[in-house]
């Protein structure tokens, strides 16, 4: 099992409450800033076909663009307990 990937984009006031929820729940994750990373911004768009922020990928699987109230739902389903 890796370590989930938190796509983010710096100022983003969406991400912030991603990372904020997250660290709150007690999730580790990776943070990957992707406005001032053009490799970041091309994997984004490779496992999401998207661009938008922020987007969680864990084992393989990947919440696009959401809201916190997804997050506890997609990290079990995806095999990542706190």
């Amino acid at each position: 099992m890796s370590e989930p990937v938190l796509y983010i984009k710096r100022g983003c006031p969406y991400c912030a409450e991603a990372m904020e929820e997250l660290d709150k729940r007690g999730y580790k994750y990776k943070q990957v800033e992707v406005r001032t990373d053009p490799k970041a911004m091309a994997e984004l768009q490779k496992v999401s076909g998207q661009t938008k922020t922020p987007t969680l990928m864990a084992d393989g699987k990947v919440l696009a663009n959401f809201g916190v109230e997804e997050l506890d739902s997609f990290l079990e389903a995806s095999s990542h307990k706190k």
